[in-house]
């Protein structure tokens, strides 16, 4: 049997209702800030819980736009995980800031009792990144950066629909990003990305950065960026949005029939599963004992595992200049080690899922 990562052949192969509206969308020419995306936004706002919803060109754009309209610059330094993807710290480089990494914990987010020791004079920001579907404790975090009068970026682009004693990712923060890529839980065609916040005057700057500044047509205000979601990629978005509860379910429902598996194989570990959390399982990952055999062993098997990620962000090369050591952060180095990520989305049939737990199986009571 084959176990396929990427689902998006089945998410769009019956939408002939999304190529109608693309079809009657496109005569209108209302391709740049068009109405489709201001419908998106309030749906967006609606599905969330917050008051304002900013689309933008990609989930790292939402982090880079919401650092720099929180007036973070260059020089600054922004806290996040040292496990994150490369696009949480290429958005705080973009603005010239320096990421300063905190470790992480088993929930794979950034562990909040060693904030505190990163904060320095030159602080100005905390991007905590709610990976894999989890959330970083934000009711640990939030005094934190509030004693030292710290702007939150909340990285939420892995966690639509995650949530903290029933409060939402990027509701906690002063803005929240979300990623739109084409293998997040609510995606569209292409990159695509949306800031979330509460703030009304933080809005209103997140609307002229991502449009060259332009408070109208002949009026420049600031200096921005060409940033804007497309307004064909919102149409995709009005069609999928209405599911997207749906889809968070069935990953969780999955998530859940792994658990209750996996947790059975002796060289296997489950991740904590906090019950006042919503994990959404954008990725589903559990702990491996001889992971790289595991990994191996199963890719043999046609089954498409991954590692998130094999090197730990705060390692690769292109942050040498920051001159961490293996070992600065010893969580985010065991993880690298001993984390594989299943297929885990809502297109997998319980048969997919029960040749993971058969050919995982089958992996230790062969190393037995």
């Amino acid at each position: 049997m084959h176990v396929r990562y990427s689902y998006l052949p089945q998410q769009f192969e019956n939408c002939d209702d999304l190529w109608e509206n693309l079809k009657q969308f496109v005569p209108t020419g209302d391709f740049t800030l068009g109405k489709p995306l201001q419908e998106f936004e309030e749906k967006f706002a609606q599905l969330i819980g917050t008051e304002f919803a900013i689309g933008v060109n990609s989930g790292t754009d939402a982090i880079k736009l919401s650092l720099k309209a929180l007036g973070v610059g260059f020089g600054d330094e922004v806290l996040t995980a040292a496990n994150t993807f490369v696009a949480t710290v290429g958005a705080i480089a973009e603005i010239g800031a320096i990421p300063v990494f905190v470790d992480c914990d088993d929930t794979f987010c950034m562990d909040v009792s060693q904030v505190e020791n990163a904060i320095t004079e030159r602080t100005k920001a905390i991007v905590p990144v709610h990976f894999t579907g989890y959330m970083t404790d934000m009711r640990q975090l939030l005094p934190i950066a509030q004693q030292h009068q710290l702007p939150i970026v909340e990285d939420a682009c892995q966690s639509i629909l995650g949530a903290i004693d029933g409060k939402n990712a990027g509701t906690w923060g002063n803005s929240g990003a979300f990623s739109l890529h084409p293998l997040k839980n609510l995606n569209v065609w292409s990159d695509g990305g949306i800031i979330v916040t509460d703030d009304e005057e933080l809005a209103e700057k997140l609307k002229l950065l991502r449009n060259h500044g332009l408070r109208d047509r002949d009026t420049v205000e600031v200096l921005g960026y060409n940033s804007r979601l497309d307004t064909i990629q919102a149409v995709v978005g009005n069609w999928l949005i209405s599911q997207t509860e749906d889809i968070a379910q069935k990953r969780i429902d999955n998530a859940r029939y792994y658990d209750e598996h996996l947790r059975k194989i002796p060289g296997i570990e489950i991740p904590p599963r906090p019950a006042d959390y919503r994990i959404v399982y954008h990725l589903y990952i559990v702990f491996a004992e001889h992971r790289d055999r595991l990994l191996d062993y199963c890719l043999a098997q046609d089954i498409e595992a991954k590692i998130h990620y094999p090197t730990p962000i705060y390692r690769q090369s292109a942050l040498a200049h920051l001159q961490y050591k293996e070992g600065d952060f010893p969580v985010a180095d065991r993880h690298a080690q001993t984390i594989i990520s299943f297929p885990c989305d809502q297109h997998l049939s319980q048969a997919e899922m029960n040749y993971v737990i058969e050919t995982v199986t089958e992996f230790y009571n062969s190393e037995v």
